[in-house]
């Protein structure tokens, strides 16, 4: 299988998240390990967040205490602040660690206040913080939420988020992930904001993070490509897109399904290295998982037709 371009599955993170019922440590490990050998280089398993706040992710150190590491796959947990990446430093020292931390801000106020408690100043004072105490031992990747438009704030200048790619830069985070928190991101928007970034932090490795809240997901994932982005997250059934406690967007900000998205980009000729053969039914392993339908198209009508493949 050739790839083009490298998708990280975000189901076991950002889509448990929005899951108010805790998922067993055995079924999330059972997730992740499937996604490793459908072919996906990058994987989100978990998150240190605070347990009280965040409950779905107090197994995070159990839960990688259990998974099998296979070479070539990047397991990533989210860090809030230097005690979460205090605590991936132990687990990577007891030998069950991430590989990757992704540290958060957003690109305004209002969502920094509402989803990080939080100035955006102190935040930025918080990453520095996070970036020095991780001692240069983990794969970084820096996010920006609502890059694209806010839920509090509405239109978000391009400007802003450009800036904060470069800042993360100079802390030794080249990875940035722009988040388009609320599907406000039009192919327009995608182009500029990606073409902007090229010029002004060149060092910078875009990742394209787009939830399909408007239905745009896809064709903004398509942009994104045209533009020379050739990192993209996604999940499984596009689920999560936000803490359960914590709702905008109408409480719907839903990821773009991974079946659609791999699907789109093999029938256009774009190598995703995923295994097509066992897609469809990864899918519905995550239904099952959840127990209930999720919204990902190729689950219920397969494959485009052209991959003239069995799914």
């Amino acid at each position: 299988m050739t790839r083009a371009v490298t998708l990280c599955e975000c189901f076991a993170r950002d889509g448990l998240q929005h899951e108010p019922r805790f998922v067993a440590t055995d079924t999330k490990r059972a997730l992740i390990e499937r996604f490793a050998a459908l072919g996906f280089e990058r994987i989100e398993a978990t998150s240190y967040s605070n347990p009280k706040v965040v409950p779905q992710f107090a197994d995070a150190s159990d839960l990688l205490r259990r998974l099998p590491r296979r070479e070539g796959v990047f397991y990533k947990a989210t860090c809030a602040n230097v005690r979460a990446v205090e605590r991936a430093l132990a687990d990577l020292d007891a030998g069950h660690g991430a590989s990757e931390i992704s540290l958060l801000v957003s690109a305004t106020e209002s969502h920094t206040r509402t989803n990080l408690k939080r100035t955006r100043a102190e935040q930025w004072d918080n990453v520095a913080a996070m970036a020095a105490a991780a001692q240069g031992r983990f794969r970084m990747v820096g996010t920006i939420s609502v890059a694209f438009g806010c839920p509090f704030e509405g239109a978000v200048d391009a400007a802003v988020v450009v800036a904060d790619a470069a800042r993360f830069a100079e802390l030794g985070v080249s990875r940035v992930a722009l988040g388009d928190t609320t599907g406000m991101a039009t192919p327009k928007s995608v182009r500029e904001m990606f073409a902007r970034i090229a010029r002004a932090a060149p060092g910078v490795t875009p990742i394209a993070h787009f939830h399909d809240t408007r239905g745009t997901g896809l064709v903004n994932y398509v942009a994104a490509y045209e533009a020379g982005v050739r990192h993209f997250d996604s999940a499984f059934g596009g689920v999560g897109g936000h803490p359960a406690q914590v709702k905008y967007g109408e409480g719907y900000t839903g990821n773009v399904a991974t079946e659609d998205l791999v699907s789109l980009f093999e029938s256009l000729g774009i190598g995703t290295g995923i295994d097509l053969d066992r897609l469809v039914g990864t899918a519905r392993f995550c239904e099952e998982a959840l127990g209930r339908e999720l919204h990902g198209r190729v689950t219920r009508s397969g494959l485009h037709p052209a991959l003239a493949r069995a799914a």
